[in-house]
Protein backbone atom coordinates (compact mmCIF):
# COMPACT_ATOMS: atom_id res chain seq x y z
CA UNK A 1 0.00 0.00 0.00
CA UNK A 2 1.17 3.83 -0.34
CA UNK A 3 2.06 6.06 2.10
CA UNK A 4 -0.51 8.79 3.56
CA UNK A 5 -0.05 11.47 5.62
CA UNK A 6 -2.83 12.89 7.92
CA UNK A 7 -3.01 16.29 9.25
CA UNK A 8 -5.41 16.11 12.00
CA UNK A 9 -6.72 15.97 15.61
CA UNK A 10 -6.71 13.15 18.33
CA UNK A 11 -9.35 13.40 21.44
CA UNK A 12 -10.67 11.00 23.86
CA UNK A 13 -14.24 10.23 23.17
CA UNK A 14 -15.87 9.78 26.07
CA UNK A 15 -19.86 8.68 24.64
CA UNK A 16 -22.95 8.61 26.64
CA UNK A 17 -25.73 6.51 25.49
CA UNK A 18 -29.41 7.61 26.55
CA UNK A 19 -32.89 8.10 25.32
CA UNK A 20 -32.51 11.50 24.69
CA UNK A 21 -30.55 14.61 25.03
CA UNK A 22 -30.91 16.54 28.24
CA UNK A 23 -32.69 20.09 27.48
CA UNK A 24 -30.74 23.17 29.95
CA UNK A 25 -31.21 22.68 33.09
CA UNK A 26 -32.43 19.02 33.50
CA UNK A 27 -30.19 15.18 33.87
CA UNK A 28 -30.99 12.64 32.28
CA UNK A 29 -30.30 9.06 33.25
CA UNK A 30 -28.09 7.36 30.49
CA UNK A 31 -27.61 3.87 29.51
CA UNK A 32 -23.95 3.35 29.44
CA UNK A 33 -20.74 5.14 29.08
CA UNK A 34 -17.73 4.34 27.28
CA UNK A 35 -14.16 6.30 26.59
CA UNK A 36 -12.37 5.37 23.38
CA UNK A 37 -9.88 7.20 21.39
CA UNK A 38 -11.02 9.37 18.48
CA UNK A 39 -10.89 12.84 16.62
CA UNK A 40 -11.61 12.92 13.06
CA UNK A 41 -8.23 13.11 11.99
CA UNK A 42 -6.79 10.00 14.26
CA UNK A 43 -9.61 7.86 13.40
CA UNK A 44 -9.12 8.85 9.76
CA UNK A 45 -5.39 7.63 10.18
CA UNK A 46 -6.70 4.29 11.86
CA UNK A 47 -9.09 3.77 9.16
CA UNK A 48 -6.06 4.14 6.40
CA UNK A 49 -3.80 2.06 8.87
CA UNK A 50 -6.22 -0.70 9.17
CA UNK A 51 -6.89 -1.02 5.21
CA UNK A 52 -2.87 -1.65 4.58
CA UNK A 53 -1.54 1.70 4.02
CA UNK A 54 1.38 2.97 5.60
CA UNK A 55 0.34 6.19 7.52
CA UNK A 56 1.78 9.24 9.40
CA UNK A 57 -0.06 11.47 11.72
CA UNK A 58 0.46 15.11 12.12
CA UNK A 59 -1.17 16.46 15.74
CA UNK A 60 -0.37 18.12 18.72
CA UNK A 61 -1.12 16.79 22.02
CA UNK A 62 -0.61 17.57 25.70
CA UNK A 63 1.28 15.41 28.22
CA UNK A 64 -1.10 13.87 29.76
CA UNK A 65 -3.10 10.15 29.98
CA UNK A 66 -5.08 10.92 27.12
CA UNK A 67 -2.18 11.53 24.94
CA UNK A 68 -0.77 7.95 25.97
CA UNK A 69 -4.19 6.60 24.79
CA UNK A 70 -2.90 8.18 21.19
CA UNK A 71 0.39 6.93 20.82
CA UNK A 72 -0.66 3.22 22.39
CA UNK A 73 -3.56 3.59 19.55
CA UNK A 74 -1.02 4.48 16.61
CA UNK A 75 1.32 2.39 17.86
CA UNK A 76 -0.66 -0.76 17.98
CA UNK A 77 -2.74 0.97 14.10
CA UNK A 78 1.45 0.91 13.00
CA UNK A 79 0.92 4.63 12.25
CA UNK A 80 4.05 6.83 12.37
CA UNK A 81 3.30 9.80 15.07
CA UNK A 82 4.88 13.58 14.11
CA UNK A 83 3.45 15.30 17.50
CA UNK A 84 4.78 18.18 18.98
CA UNK A 85 3.29 17.84 22.57
CA UNK A 86 2.29 20.61 25.04
CA UNK A 87 3.06 20.09 28.84
CA UNK A 88 0.94 23.43 29.03
CA UNK A 89 -2.09 22.34 27.66
CA UNK A 90 -4.16 19.88 27.42
CA UNK A 91 -4.91 16.47 24.80
CA UNK A 92 -8.69 16.85 22.65
CA UNK A 93 -11.65 15.23 24.46
CA UNK A 94 -14.92 14.91 22.88
CA UNK A 95 -18.64 14.58 24.52
CA UNK A 96 -20.43 12.41 22.66
CA UNK A 97 -24.57 11.52 22.76
CA UNK A 98 -25.55 8.09 21.17
CA UNK A 99 -29.46 8.34 20.60
CA UNK A 100 -30.26 4.80 21.89
CA UNK A 101 -32.72 4.25 19.51
CA UNK A 102 -30.78 5.24 16.32
CA UNK A 103 -27.75 5.19 17.06
CA UNK A 104 -27.03 9.09 16.16
CA UNK A 105 -24.83 10.64 17.45
CA UNK A 106 -24.53 14.35 18.80
CA UNK A 107 -21.08 16.26 19.51
CA UNK A 108 -19.39 18.84 21.38
CA UNK A 109 -14.99 18.52 20.70
CA UNK A 110 -12.54 20.62 22.46
CA UNK A 111 -9.36 19.86 20.86
CA UNK A 112 -7.18 21.08 23.56
CA UNK A 113 -3.17 21.32 21.94
CA UNK A 114 -4.27 20.61 18.99
CA UNK A 115 -6.23 23.62 18.40
CA UNK A 116 -2.26 25.22 18.60
CA UNK A 117 -1.16 23.73 15.30
CA UNK A 118 0.32 26.05 13.20
CA UNK A 119 1.49 26.46 9.46
CA UNK A 120 5.25 26.08 10.80
CA UNK A 121 4.63 22.33 12.02
CA UNK A 122 3.56 21.19 8.88
CA UNK A 123 7.05 23.23 6.97
CA UNK A 124 8.58 21.20 10.11
CA UNK A 125 6.74 17.68 8.14
CA UNK A 126 7.37 18.71 4.81
CA UNK A 127 9.31 15.65 4.26
CA UNK A 128 6.46 13.81 5.60
CA UNK A 129 4.20 15.28 3.62
CA UNK A 130 6.17 15.36 -0.28
CA UNK A 131 6.71 11.44 0.26
CA UNK A 132 3.30 10.77 0.32
CA UNK A 133 1.14 9.50 -1.97
CA UNK A 134 -2.15 11.03 -0.22
CA UNK A 135 -2.06 13.86 1.97
CA UNK A 136 -5.52 14.26 3.87
CA UNK A 137 -6.76 17.00 6.48
CA UNK A 138 -10.32 18.08 8.35
CA UNK A 139 -10.95 21.24 9.61
CA UNK A 140 -11.11 20.38 13.48
CA UNK A 141 -7.31 21.76 13.71
CA UNK A 142 -6.81 25.77 12.38
CA UNK A 143 -7.65 26.49 8.79
CA UNK A 144 -4.45 27.83 8.25
CA UNK A 145 -2.49 24.71 9.42
CA UNK A 146 -4.58 22.98 6.85
CA UNK A 147 -4.12 24.95 4.25
CA UNK A 148 -0.35 25.08 4.13
CA UNK A 149 -0.35 21.31 4.27
CA UNK A 150 -2.82 21.36 1.55
CA UNK A 151 -0.66 23.48 -0.49
CA UNK A 152 2.99 21.83 0.47
CA UNK A 153 1.25 18.44 -1.02
CA UNK A 154 -0.05 20.38 -4.34
CA UNK A 155 3.32 21.71 -5.03
CA UNK A 156 4.36 18.32 -4.46
CA UNK A 157 2.14 16.37 -6.85
CA UNK A 158 0.60 14.49 -3.57
CA UNK A 159 -2.88 13.71 -4.20
CA UNK A 160 -5.04 15.97 -1.40
CA UNK A 161 -8.23 15.15 0.26
CA UNK A 162 -10.05 17.51 2.03
CA UNK A 163 -13.01 16.35 4.90
CA UNK A 164 -14.44 19.77 5.22
CA UNK A 165 -15.78 18.73 8.62
CA UNK A 166 -16.99 20.49 11.02
CA UNK A 167 -18.55 22.39 8.69
CA UNK A 168 -16.67 25.90 7.58
CA UNK A 169 -16.98 28.85 5.11
CA UNK A 170 -14.35 28.32 2.59
CA UNK A 171 -11.79 30.19 0.20
CA UNK A 172 -11.94 29.52 -3.11
CA UNK A 173 -8.32 29.57 -2.89
CA UNK A 174 -8.04 26.67 -0.15
CA UNK A 175 -10.90 24.42 -2.05
CA UNK A 176 -8.67 24.95 -5.24
CA UNK A 177 -5.85 22.81 -3.75
CA UNK A 178 -7.98 19.84 -2.83
CA UNK A 179 -8.55 16.63 -5.47
CA UNK A 180 -10.92 15.54 -3.61
CA UNK A 181 -13.65 17.15 -1.30
CA UNK A 182 -15.56 14.99 1.04
CA UNK A 183 -18.54 16.20 2.77
CA UNK A 184 -21.68 14.25 4.13
CA UNK A 185 -24.90 16.44 2.95
CA UNK A 186 -24.90 18.95 6.02
CA UNK A 187 -21.45 20.02 5.05
CA UNK A 188 -22.17 20.41 1.68
CA UNK A 189 -25.21 22.90 2.09
CA UNK A 190 -22.64 24.87 4.27
CA UNK A 191 -19.96 25.16 1.54
CA UNK A 192 -22.36 26.11 -1.86
CA UNK A 193 -26.06 26.29 -0.68
CA UNK A 194 -27.68 22.93 -2.40
CA UNK A 195 -29.66 20.95 -0.13
CA UNK A 196 -28.59 17.10 -1.40
CA UNK A 197 -31.49 14.35 -0.80
CA UNK A 198 -30.82 12.58 -3.84
CA UNK A 199 -28.67 11.33 -6.69
CA UNK A 200 -29.94 14.61 -8.92
CA UNK A 201 -29.59 17.28 -5.89
CA UNK A 202 -26.06 15.88 -5.37
CA UNK A 203 -25.43 16.46 -9.10
CA UNK A 204 -26.09 20.06 -8.79
CA UNK A 205 -24.32 20.16 -5.53
CA UNK A 206 -20.90 18.99 -7.58
CA UNK A 207 -21.34 21.10 -10.24
CA UNK A 208 -21.72 24.10 -7.68
CA UNK A 209 -18.72 23.03 -5.62
CA UNK A 210 -16.54 22.58 -9.16
CA UNK A 211 -17.52 26.51 -9.77
CA UNK A 212 -15.80 26.81 -6.17
CA UNK A 213 -13.00 25.30 -7.45
CA UNK A 214 -13.17 21.56 -6.02
CA UNK A 215 -11.00 19.71 -8.61
CA UNK A 216 -14.06 16.41 -7.96
CA UNK A 217 -16.24 16.17 -5.28
CA UNK A 218 -17.52 13.18 -3.37
CA UNK A 219 -20.95 13.93 -1.33
CA UNK A 220 -21.02 11.27 1.25
CA UNK A 221 -24.74 10.36 1.77
CA UNK A 222 -25.46 8.38 4.77
CA UNK A 223 -27.42 5.11 4.45
CA UNK A 224 -27.99 5.95 0.48
CA UNK A 225 -23.67 5.40 -0.23
CA UNK A 226 -21.62 8.01 -1.77
CA UNK A 227 -22.37 10.51 -4.60
CA UNK A 228 -18.78 10.67 -6.58
CA UNK A 229 -18.72 13.32 -9.84
CA UNK A 230 -18.57 12.08 -12.77
CA UNK A 231 -20.04 8.83 -11.74
CA UNK A 232 -23.10 8.40 -9.79
CA UNK A 233 -24.14 7.33 -6.65
CA UNK A 234 -22.25 4.33 -5.64
CA UNK A 235 -24.71 2.58 -3.26
CA UNK A 236 -24.39 1.84 0.76
CA UNK A 237 -22.94 -1.94 1.54
CA UNK A 238 -24.95 -3.13 4.47
CA UNK A 239 -22.86 -5.06 6.28
CA UNK A 240 -25.19 -6.09 9.29
CA UNK A 241 -27.25 -3.87 11.95
CA UNK A 242 -26.48 -0.56 12.89
CA UNK A 243 -25.23 -0.25 16.19
CA UNK A 244 -23.89 3.30 16.24
CA UNK A 245 -23.06 5.82 13.44
CA UNK A 246 -20.36 8.06 15.07
CA UNK A 247 -16.91 7.86 13.11
CA UNK A 248 -18.86 6.45 9.44
CA UNK A 249 -17.29 9.64 7.76
CA UNK A 250 -14.00 8.66 9.22
CA UNK A 251 -14.02 5.30 8.14
CA UNK A 252 -15.12 6.09 4.37
CA UNK A 253 -12.41 8.81 4.10
CA UNK A 254 -9.67 6.42 5.96
CA UNK A 255 -10.64 3.93 3.38
CA UNK A 256 -10.74 5.89 0.49
CA UNK A 257 -7.41 7.06 0.94
CA UNK A 258 -5.97 4.19 1.53
CA UNK A 259 -7.04 3.14 -1.88
CA UNK A 260 -6.38 5.96 -3.65
CA UNK A 261 -2.86 5.52 -2.06
CA UNK A 262 -2.61 2.22 -3.65
CA UNK A 263 -3.59 3.57 -7.47
CA UNK A 264 -7.17 1.72 -6.91
CA UNK A 265 -9.47 3.92 -9.73
CA UNK A 266 -11.56 6.31 -7.80
CA UNK A 267 -14.95 5.10 -8.07
CA UNK A 268 -13.35 1.52 -6.95
CA UNK A 269 -12.27 3.37 -3.87
CA UNK A 270 -15.42 5.10 -3.34
CA UNK A 271 -16.99 1.35 -3.45
CA UNK A 272 -14.32 0.04 -0.73
CA UNK A 273 -14.85 3.33 1.25
CA UNK A 274 -18.76 2.09 1.56
CA UNK A 275 -17.78 -0.95 1.97
CA UNK A 276 -15.27 0.06 5.62
CA UNK A 277 -17.84 2.56 6.14
CA UNK A 278 -20.50 -0.21 6.90
CA UNK A 279 -18.56 -2.39 8.74
CA UNK A 280 -17.85 0.37 11.09
CA UNK A 281 -21.13 1.10 11.82
CA UNK A 282 -22.06 -2.34 13.10
CA UNK A 283 -19.99 -2.02 16.32
CA UNK A 284 -19.25 0.83 18.76
CA UNK A 285 -17.11 3.33 19.14
CA UNK A 286 -15.11 5.49 16.20
CA UNK A 287 -11.33 4.14 16.26
CA UNK A 288 -12.22 0.87 17.46
CA UNK A 289 -14.95 0.15 15.01
CA UNK A 290 -12.97 0.49 11.89
CA UNK A 291 -12.02 -2.67 10.27
CA UNK A 292 -9.30 -4.40 9.07
CA UNK A 293 -8.46 -4.94 5.17
CA UNK A 294 -9.21 -8.73 4.88
CA UNK A 295 -12.88 -7.56 6.55
CA UNK A 296 -13.67 -5.24 3.64
CA UNK A 297 -12.50 -7.43 0.66
CA UNK A 298 -15.00 -10.38 2.39
CA UNK A 299 -17.49 -8.16 2.78
CA UNK A 300 -17.34 -7.01 -1.22
CA UNK A 301 -16.86 -10.70 -2.31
Amino acid sequence: MGKIAVLGVFVADLAFRADRLPVMGETVLGQSFAMNPGGKGSNQAVAAARMGADVAMITRLGDDDFAQMAFGLWDDAGITPHVTQDPDSYTGAAHIFIDAASGDNAIIIAPGAAAEITPSDLVANRRVIENAQVFMTQLEQPMDAAMRGLQIARDAGVITILNPAPAAELSAEMLALCDYVTPNETETHSLCGVEVNDAVSAQKACEALKRLGVARPIITMGSQGAYLDGFGLVPAVSAGEVVETTGAGDAFNGGFAACLADGIPPEDAVRMACAVAGLSVTRAGAAPSMPMRDEVLALLG
